[in-house]
């Protein structure tokens, strides 16, 4: 599990490796990642988009980005948390993620970035 807070916004982020969805003999390994969000600001706010940084342990990159997190564009008021999952996979038994959501002040319409912090994606036989 790993957090971290940007402007007032917390992140916590935790992984988990998905065999039975795998295919190792097929270079296919998902994972599965869970996302808090807490709004710890005074000021409600609202996540617009995301931008990911997809890394896989063969030298693969990749960049995803779009409209809000699992089609959503959650309104947060202070002290309010918001909870997702979603899914990534790779073609190694390693990786890595980290991004950013674009969100913004509803009071003033001001725009602003959080970080998402970067987290390790390892299926656990490679732990061994």
């Amino acid at each position: 599990m790993v957090t971290q807070i940007t402007k007032g916004v917390k992140i916590t982020v935790r992984t988990d490796f998905q065999p039975g969805f795998s295919r190792p003999e097929m270079s296919h390994f998902l994972f599965t990642y869970k996302i808090l969000i807490e709004n710890r600001s005074e000021y409600s706010v609202q996540l617009l988009r995301r931008h990911w940084y997809i890394f896989d342990s063969n030298g693969e990159h990749r960049e995803v980005e779009g409209d809000g997190v699992v089609g959503q564009q959650p309104v947060l008021m202070p002290n309010e948390v918001y909870e997702y999952e979603s899914a990534c996979n790779l073609t190694t038994e390693i990786g890595k993620m980290k991004g950013v959501y674009e969100m913004v002040r509803i009071m003033d319409k001001e725009q602003f970035e959080v970080e998402i912090p970067e987290f390790k994606l390892i299926a656990p036989q490679r732990l061994n």
